[in-house]
């Protein structure tokens, strides 16, 4: 696959942020799915880059600290093509452990400066509240970041896993951009109440996990899977015992439906999440994460996959909403609050 130009989307109306339909999450560079190589992350983000994925999705608390870091290297001379998206609000110490969910507004000033120290920036353009911290009232936390903007640390602001209740308030006190949370084929809750909402605040929404932690993709399996991956020690109860045979006897009507469409699974996976964005009316770019170069060029061949409405209405009878077994994560206590 060569240089090639990806169409682009704008992430909200009040503070629009234009960046590449698809984007590239990074976090598995450094941590939680397996063997992690900073050289073959660079590659790949370098790959990216090329083909046009402008679109980089980080946080602190990857690694912890060193995703960031290795996002710094790798866009070092190629800043300005760059949307950069980082998030603060889960903290964790240098060894690992974790502390807790932060939103103090003193909190939210150290980590950005912190993390604009690790990449390597003068400036984030889309920074993300990486979960709500109820001790805090949004209000407040919002306020330190609308501070980040007028100081001209951060562009654009977001939040990741927030209710419609916190997105309102959010919003009120300054313009959110996008809010990025988890949605799929395997995942469609927000399509209750968020959606309407960020279409009726105008915000855009980041999808996370588009391919189901890549089991949309058909190439996860019981086997497949490294010893030290957080999807096979329990943190995600969908990729465990009987729940795993029955979601992945479900990536198998997938599988069907792409190969009628001469597609790769994942490929028709994240082509419906692509076209949510003009059929719900708001702006989406999904942020798949891989750290290899094969894996990235597959999810960009995506955006070729052409979906009418009854190729939509085909692949929501093949996976129902309460067909997937298992909760998203096995504590649920942090999202969606």
């Amino acid at each position: 696959m060569t240089e090639t130009t990806i169409e682009r989307r704008t992430l909200g109306t009040a503070a629009p942020l234009e960046v590449s339909a698809l984007g590239l999450g990074c976090m598995g560079m450094s941590e939680f799915y397996g063997t992690a190589d900073e050289s073959t992350g660079i590659e790949t983000i370098h790959r990216a880059l090329d083909l046009g994925v402008t679109f980089l999705d980080t946080a602190d608390m990857y690694g912890p600290f060193t995703n960031e870091q290795l996002v710094g290297k790798a866009i070092s001379g190629r800043r300005d093509e760059v949307q950069l998206a980082t998030k603060f609000g889960n903290e964790r110490n240098p060894d690992g452990s974790w502390v807790g969910i932060n939103g103090r507004p003193d909190y939210v000033r150290r980590a950005c400066d912190a993390s604009l120290e690790r990449l390597g920036v003068d400036h984030i353009d889309l920074y993300y509240q990486h979960r709500v911290d109820t001790s805090v009232p949004i209000e407040e936390t919002v306020g330190a970041m609308a501070e980040l903007v007028a100081t001209g640390k951060v562009r654009h602001l977001g939040l990741s896993e927030a209710s419609v209740a916190t997105i309102r308030r959010a919003h009120a006190v300054h313009p959110i951009t996008a809010l990025q949370s988890e949605y799929s084929l395997f995942t469609r809750d927000l399509e209750d109440e968020i959606l309407p909402t960020l279409v009726e605040l105008g915000i855009g929404l980041v999808p996370y996990s588009p391919l189901g932690r890549g089991m949309l993709t058909g190439a996860v399996s019981r086997d497949t899977l490294e010893a030290d991956d957080s999807r096979a020690v329990g943190r995600f109860p969908r990729f465990q015992g009987d729940a795993l045979e029955a979601n992945l006897a479900l990536v198998e009507r997938i599988t069907k439906l792409a190969e009628r469409k001469e597609c790769a699974p994942g490929q028709l996976a994240l082509a419906w999440v692509l076209a949510q964005g003009p059929r719900h009316g708001l702006g989406v770019a999904p942020i798949p994460g891989t750290k290899r170069v094969r894996y990235l060029e597959e999810n960009v061949g995506a955006l070729d996959v052409a979906l009418d409405d009854q190729d939509v209405a085909e692949l929501e009878q093949a996976i129902p909403r309460d067909a997937v077994v298992g909760d998203r994560y096995a504590d649920m206590s942090s999202v969606n609050r």
